[in-house]
């Protein structure tokens, strides 16, 4: 995958003919030629498939998708545009060209449907040449397939997107015609500038981050009985800088930008480093701290609490036993009628499994939790 790849597309289809169940939302004039050509550094594999996914500002896209289970490898460019090889400069100055995310991908580990949820939590796929902040046609969101066989998965997957909007889905489908990959400067962009600007929110990133990094463990079991050790070098590696920073440095993460905070769906929280379960969503309360509260964890037993002494304050602070990874602090302000204490927890040393999803993810046993 190290090698430019630059080849002509042999797709027989004139530039302004839609598949079968796919249309174009885009304001671009359709009858404008659309050079046919692939400028690419990624190449798939044996075994492995791509897909091209436009969804706003490629920075964001690519993050997500680059720490998706599965994914293998990932680049941004510019595709479907009527000129050749545009600079990122004329692609702001409405070149044509979507702003565009190419995916390769192991369909073994992930399928394109499944890729392609993920992708549509990402972006809002009503709206026309625009996403989050940013407006103009490279900011339209399309789904283009170099494989036809494709074709029919992206059209049903957005016929059943349509149904859960009654604002029309304007997300282009159509056969990739030409791709040129971004100049350097935007490859891999929020790796190189962590504080930059991303319209996908951070909190589905991190929860691919986290799904990823489960994978790492080699034994899917996670029984009542099973005994939770340390995690190994490889799981750690998986996590993200600020969940290595939290779970192994007694970091904190900002208050209120977190993924948990305000989640309050059904499910378990394990620990992100081993996948040891370690509180439940019927304890949790909205304390109005900007981090997740628990009135208790799920076992005592599981937890360790140590005199903190830092920032010349005196607290609690709270680890799972088995790892040994920081999880945060315990307070005495929690509410009465649920025995008074706050759990105070860092989401980026938590995994949430929904409880839909806690049998197939190895959790089938703590599931009678939620009958106790």
């Amino acid at each position: 995958m190290s090698k430019w790849k630059n080849f002509l597309s042999v797709l027989a289809m004139a530039a302004t003919s839609l598949v079968s169940g796919c249309s174009s939302s885009s304001a671009r004039d359709p009858n404008a030629p659309v050079p046919e050509e692939i400028f690419q550094q990624l190449v798939k594999g044996n075994g492995e498939s791509e897909i091209f996914l436009a969804g706003g500002c490629f920075w964001g896209t690519e993050e997500l998708m680059r720490n998706v289970r599965g994914v293998v490898d990932v680049e941004v460019g510019y595709a479907n545009g009527n000129t050749r090889n545009p600079t990122y400069r004329q692609v702001c100055r409405d070149s044509g060209h979507a702003e565009t995310v190419h995916v390769v991908y192991n369909p073994n580990e992930v399928s394109l449907t499944e890729l392609l949820e993920i992708f549509s939590q990402s972006i809002d796929p009503t709206t026309v040449n625009r996403q989050g902040n940013d407006v103009g046609v490279q900011y339209r969101t399309g789904i283009y397939f170099s494989d036809a066989a494709d074709e029919s998965v992206v059209a049903d997957f957005l016929k059943h997107l349509q149904e859960k909007y009654s604002e029309p889905v304007a997300v282009e489908c159509l056969p990739i015609k030409n791709f040129y990959r971004a100049e350097d400067e935007h490859q891999r962009y929020l790796v190189k500038n962590p504080n930059g600007y991303c319209h996908v929110p951070r909190s589905l990133i991190d929860e691919q981050v986290k799904s990823k990094a489960a994978c790492a463990f080699a034994d899917k079991n996670f029984s009542r009985g099973k005994i939770f050790g340390k995690p190994d070098e490889q799981t750690l590696e998986q996590l993200t800088d600020l969940q290595r920073a939290v779970t192994q440095q007694a970091a904190t993460e900002p208050p209120f930008r977190n993924e948990y905070d305000a989640e309050f769906r059904a499910g378990i929280y394990v620990d992100v480093t081993n996948g040891q379960p370690l509180f439940i969503s019927a304890d949790k309360f909205d304390s109005g701290c900007g981090w997740p509260a628990f009135s208790k964890p799920i076992d005592k037993s599981l937890i360790d609490e140590r005199t903190d002494l830092t920032f010349n304050m005196r607290r609690t602070e709270v680890r799972a036993k088995a790892s040994g990874a920081h999880l945060g602090h315990v307070f005495d302000d929690g509410p009465k009628n649920l025995g008074g204490l706050r759990y105070c927890i860092n989401s980026a040393s938590l995994r949430f499994i929904p409880r839909e999803k806690m049998q197939t993810e190895g959790y089938g046993e703590w599931l009678n939790l939620f009958d106790e």
